[in-house]
């Protein structure tokens, strides 16, 4: 089911994702505008709202949208601005995966309980960073170099982003991410921790 068009008054960063799979609200953090396009300063600026640095947030913003813009616009022209289409992003599904998103980026439980089951040795609900290394050599496709260093970035970058103070990615930062909702915390805990310093300062 595509998704439902997004209102004009939505909040920065909330899309209206009445009717979205798994893999569409996951994206669609970045829709900042909410319109359904994702454009590479919407990636910059999602990024930046995880806490991510310029530099990187930049070098993210503009590869990510170059790398996928073509895959989500199936039957249209080349653009220099480099959209991202929300309702096409299934085809950006990649090799070398756990496969807990479906062919059509809904979210599959099964799949998403074996990374747990086969992988979480030190912490029922949690991967180390060694496990998570673990977890992505045993997905690897033979010879998909490319989705290697996909998923190899995709899950560095969210233990960065998610890992907690024992350095540990939790089950429901993982199960978060596959829906974007875990993004969407981080980004409410990050305004709220600025807010407060911003008061402290006023006092």
């Amino acid at each position: 089911m595509a998704p439902s068009a997004a209102s004009s008054n939505n909040k920065e960063g909330e899309s209206g994702e009445e009717g979205y799979t798994a893999l569409e609200k996951h994206v669609a953090f970045f829709d900042r505008n909410g319109d359904g396009v994702i454009y590479p300063w919407e990636t910059y600026h999602g990024f930046r709202a995880l806490g991510l640095g310029r530099l990187p947030s930049a070098i993210a913003g503009l590869f990510i949208n170059m790398g996928l813009s073509k895959k989500t616009r199936p039957g249209k022209g080349f653009s220099l601005l480099f959209p991202i289409e929300v309702k096409n992003s299934r085809f950006c599904i990649h090799g070398s995966v756990t496969e807990a998103y479906d062919k059509n980026g809904r979210f599959v439980e099964s799949k998403f309980e074996e990374i747990f089951k086969k992988h979480a040795r030190s912490h029922r609900n949690a991967l180390t960073y060694k496990e998570l290394l673990q977890l992505l050599k045993s997905n690897r496709d033979p010879g998909d170099f490319g989705g290697w260093i996909a998923a190899y970035g995709e899950w560095k970058l969210l233990y960065e982003l998610c890992k907690d103070e024992d350095g540990l990615l939790t089950r429901e930062a993982v199960k978060g991410a596959f829906d974007g909702s875990i993004f969407r915390k981080l980004e409410k805990e990050r305004l709220s921790s600025s807010h407060k310093k911003k008061e402290k300062r006023r006092r």
